[in-house]
Order: C-alpha cells, then sequence, then structure tokens
C-alpha cells in the first residue's frame, strides 16, 4: 500500500489538525453515520470500535491507514459517471474523498496511452493483489464471445474477471456497470450485464444512476476507506444511506402532489407555476436516490426541480419501463414524506469542506500553518 496515511498527505497539502477533525465529522455525515456501525466495528482495534465519538472515531482510522489504490475501468459507457466526478465544483467533498484515493489506473484520466498504460495497471493489480478497490462503468456484453467492447484486443468480460480476482471489493457505478443501462435496452444486440450479475464472488456494491450522484460513489468509497467494509445495503446491493427513500419522498413538489396539482403539458400553467409533474410521466415515487437532496453541482439543482420528469435512472430496466412521458396510471404507494436530514447535510457537507480546506490554503500561504 501506499507508504504515507491519508492525515500525513492532507498535513501536507496544509490542513491543520483542527481542520481535519473537521473533515472527518463532514465525512461522517456524508456517509450517513451517528455512530460507528456494528459490522464495521468489528473489524477495529477495540480502543475504535469503542469509542464515544464518531468524529473521533473516523479522525484515528484515517490518521493510520494509507491511502487506498483504486483501478477504475470503462467498458460500454459514455464516461459519464467519471465526467460528473470530475466536473464537481472544487473544493468540495468529492475532492477531499479524492485526496483519500490513489487512481493506479483510469483509461479516461491517464496521461499515458496504450502498452505503457497497461503495464502501470498490470503493474498496479500485482503490487496491490487483495487490497484495491475496482470501479467499474458501463455495461458489459457477454453476447458472441464478448466481441462488442474490447480493450486493447480483450473483451471487457476478460478485463473484468482479471481486474476482480485481486480486488478486496468491487463498486459498480452508473445504471450500466450496476444493471446494463442503455446498452441492455431492449433488444438487448450485445447482451449487456451488470457486474454483479457476472462476478459473485467478491462483494460488489452498486451505485445507480445516469450517470451516479458523485457522492454518493466517493461516500461509498469513504466508508470503505475508514471501516473496511461497505455499508449497509438494500435487495439491489445500493446503499440504504443513498437509496433509502424515493425522489418523490423528498421531492419540493411533494405539496403540489398532496394538493392535486399536476402540470399537464410541459408549457401549461401548472408547469409553469412548479406543479407535480406525476401526469407527465414522473417517476420519481418508484425510483430510490438522493438526487432531491443531493442534487448536482454543490446543491444546484436536479432534473424534477429544472422542470423535467424523473426518469428511474437508478432502477433496473430504466429505458424499457413503460415508456417516458407518459401519464401515471397507477396509484402511488403512500410514502411519508421524509427528512431527508442526511442527504440534506451532503450539501452543507460539501460546502463545509470547501470552507475547510479553502482556509487551510490561505493559513498555509500567510505562513502560519502548525
Amino acid at each position: 500500500m501506499p507508504e504515507k496515511t491519508i492525515l500525513q498527505d492532507l498535513k501536507e497539502q496544509g490542513v491543520s489538525r483542527r481542520d481535519f477533525l473537521k473533515l472527518s465529522g463532514l465525512l461522517g455525515i456524508a456517509m450517513g453515520l451517528t455512530k460507528v456501525p456494528p459490522a464495521a466495528a468489528s473489524g477495529l482495534p477495540a480502543k475504535l470500535a469503542n469509542s464515544s465519538s464518531l468524529t473521533r472515531t473516523i479522525a484515528k482510522a484515517l490518521g493510520s491507514k494509507p491511502r487506498l489504490p483504486v483501478i477504475w475501468l470503462e467498458f460500454q459507457d459514455c464516461a459519464g459517471c467519471t465526467e460528473a466526478i470530475t466536473r464537481s465544483v472544487s473544493p468540495s467533498l468529492v475532492n477531499l474523498v479524492l485526496n483519500t484515493l490513489t487512481i493506479e489506473y483510469h483509461e479516461t484520466l491517464s496521461a499515458a496511452a496504450g502498452f505503457q498504460v497497461e503495464e502501470a495497471k498490470k503493474q498496479a493489480m500485482q503490487k496491490y493483489a487483495g487490497q484495491y478497490i475496482l470501479v467499474v462503468e458501463g455495461s458489459i456484453p457477454m453476447g458472441d464471445d464478448g466481441v462488442y467492447c474490447t480493450v486493447g484486443g480483450r473483451t471487457a468480460v476478460d478485463l473484468l474477471k482479471e481486474a476482480a480476482s485481486g480486488a478486496a471489493a468491487i463498486i459498480a457505478t452508473g445504471n450500466c456497470a450496476a444493471f446494463g443501462g442503455l446498452p441492455k435496452a431492449n433488444p438487448n444486440p450485445t447482451g449487456a450485464k451488470g457486474v454483479w450479475e457476472i462476478i459473485t464472488d467478491k462483494p460488489v456494491v452498486n451505485i445507480p444512476g445516469c450517470p451516479a450522484i458523485p457522492e454518493a460513489t466517493t461516500g461509498t468509497i469513504a466508508h470503505f476507506v475508514i471501516f473496511g467494509a461497505f455499508p449497509e445495503l438494500d435487495a439491489l446491493n445500493r446503499p440504504m444511506t443513498f437509496y433509502g427513500k424515493t425522489v418523490h419522498d423528498r421531492c419540493q413538489r411533494r405539496g403540489f402532489y398532496e394538493a392535486g396539482k399536476f402540470a399537464l403539458s410541459f408549457d401549461d400553467e401548472g408547469a409553469k407555476k412548479g406543479w407535480c409533474l406525476y401526469k407527465l410521466g414522473c417517476k420519481g415515487p418508484t425510483t430510490y436516490n438522493a438526487c432531491a437532496t443531493i442534487k448536482w453541482d454543490q446543491g444546484l439543482s436536479y432534473p424534477i426541480q429544472s422542470g423535467h420528469p424523473c426518469l428511474g435512472c437508478s432502477e433496473p430496466n430504466f429505458w424499457d419501463g413503460g415508456g417516458f412521458y407518459q401519464g401515471q396510471s397507477a396509484p402511488l404507494v403512500d410514502h411519508p414524506i421524509g427528512t431527508a436530514v442526511v442527504s440534506a447535510a451532503l450539501v452543507g457537507a460539501a460546502a463545509g469542506v470547501g470552507a475547510a480546506m479553502a482556509n487551510a490554503a490561505k493559513k498555509k500561504s500567510k505562513g502560519v500553518q502548525k
């Protein structure tokens, strides 16, 4: 593993001990934690597992652990999930989490190419065997012996199995990697599948979305960095922190639904007044994701807020799920309106991280960093 601990690396970037403790607390919020998870505590030293302070537990873990090696593979995808992470506003919670990682291989972000970068991946898999996190973006075609997606003359399924064999755990980011996504839409000409349909002997966590919300991916990685285990998952292997409630539960248009006020076209008075988009085909009531609270670009907006119905992109087979923009006919399940404390706090956490990092940089520039 890399020689420096996460704390050492952050100190070199000008983060003080006080700011480091603040950041540790914000990471706890990002992971939706109020206490050390029992499963994770069993793998921690007794002093950490029994600590009454979650912030102190996280700080001690980060102070003793090296940065986590990551190998990131892309297959049948549009690179949207990579774009979402790299285009997040800096500084942010995403940047903080990425400071705890070493990206050993990533086709889109690598400066090198060809044989050089492939050799770097091979060396990283050997050096960090059994220790690295494998992040997969894009679906895997299984039809016709996998010929529909090849890298360097090798099929996606071959490359996936090779990298998965030495991984500590696997994160499938985006709907394509999680459930097959658009490539799997009828008639699925390439025989596309999600990662967890192929890799069954390793922990696989799904972070679906088109693209996935960056904080959902990085928050899940942060949980593994700190506790050595993934958070609680739902039946589709999605982290409950981010996928535990529907978009409808926390939608700002929910009040209009309760009042029976619906937009009937995209240019009628209801649409202009921000009424509920349910009758325009909004899939929010059946879609589990944190879009309505984390949103995008540090809480700026998300589709429904911008006037577009939810398409259900964090659910399996969303592209074939009854058509877009078609009015709903099935009655809604009665969901209580979620408080969204954790997800709303993520937006504040990102802002807090930015302030803490900026404060550290300011101190360093003035020569007062201790």
